[in-house]
C-alpha cells in the first residue's frame, strides 16, 4: 500500500490528546461562574466527544438563553490555561509519525477548528497533520454541521483524489457513527472517554489499548476494509 492511497482521520480530545482534566473542569467551572448547577464527573465525562452545545443542553440542562455565556466563559478559560494542561497520550506522536509514512493523515474533530488548531500547536502536533477539520465556531452554525458525520465529510472532501481507502480513529461512538454515516470503518482507543463497552456497541470495528496496537490495526483495517470507489 502506498501511502497516498490511505487517508486516516483522527479525533483529538480523548484520542490524541489527553485533556487532563481541562475539558471536564473547565465545563465544570464555567457553569458554576455562570451560576448553574454542575453535573456529576460521570456526567461531565460524557460531555467530552459532542459538540460542547449539544451537550451543555442534553446532559447539564443548560437553558437555551445561557448557552452563549457558558460557552464564552469556557473557552476564554481554555484558551488560558487548559490547552497547555492537556498532553498527548503516551506514544500518539510517534504512532502519528509511523501512519505518515504509510498514509495521509488529518485531523476530524467536533473541537471548534480554531481551538483545534490552537491546541495542536500549544502541543507540537501541528505539523504532523496534512489538514485539521472541526466545527465552526459559532454554535447554531455547528448544529447545522450534522455533528461528527458533517466534519468526518468535510476532511474526506479536502482529500478527494488523493485516497481509495479511508479509516477513523476515535474514542467514543459518535466518531463510530459519524464514520459510519460516510461509509467508513472506526478504530476506537480505550484511552479516552467511552463509557465500558461503548464503542463496541456502536460498531467499531476493532478496540485497542495502546499507540503500537492502534499503527497496526489501522493498516490491517484499512487493507482489509471496502475500498471507497466514489473516492478516485
Amino acid at each position: 500500500m502506498t501511502s497516498p492511497r490511505l487517508l486516516v482521520l483522527f479525533d483529538l480530545d480523548g484520542t490524541l490528546v489527553d485533556p487532563a482534566g481541562a475539558i471536564t473542569g473547565g465545563i465544570g467551572s464555567a457553569l458554576a461562574a455562570c451560576g448553574l448547577p454542575v453535573p456529576s464527573e460521570a456526567d461531565l465525562h460524557r460531555m467530552v466527544g459532542p459538540s460542547l452545545g449539544t451537550s451543555l443542553r442534553d446532559i447539564a440542562g443548560v437553558p437555551e438563553d445561557r448557552l452563549d455565556a457558558v460557552i464564552r466563559n469556557y473557552r476564554q478559560g481554555y484558551r488560558r490555561s487548559g490547552m497547555a494542561q492537556s498532553r498527548p497520550y503516551p506514544g500518539m506522536p510517534e504512532a502519528v509519525e509511523r501512519l505518515r509514512r504509510e498514509a495521509t493523515v488529518a485531523v476530524a474533530t467536533q473541537k471548534p477548528e480554531p481551538l483545534a488548531l490552537e491546541l495542536l500547536a500549544v502541543q507540537g502536533l501541528e505539523q504532523l497533520f496534512s489538514s485539521v477539520h472541526g466545527a465552526p465556531s459559532d454554535e447554531q452554525a455547528a448544529a447545522a454541521l450534522n455533528g461528527k458525520a458533517g466534519i468526518i465529510r468535510a476532511a474526506l472532501e479536502r482529500h478527494a483524489g488523493t485516497y481509495d481507502r479511508a479509516v477513523m480513529v476515535g474514542d467514543r461512538r459518535h466518531d463510530v457513527e459519524g464514520a459510519a454515516a460516510n461509509g467508513l470503518d472506526c478504530i476506537g482507543v480505550s484511552w479516552g472517554f467511552a463509557a465500558a463497552g461503548e464503542l463496541e456497541e456502536a460498531g467499531a470495528a476493532v478496540v485497542v489499548d495502546t499507540a503500537a496496537e492502534l499503527v497496526d490495526a489501522v493498516l490491517r483495517v484499512a487493507e482489509n476494509g471496502p475500498a471507497l470507489h466514489g473516492a478516485l
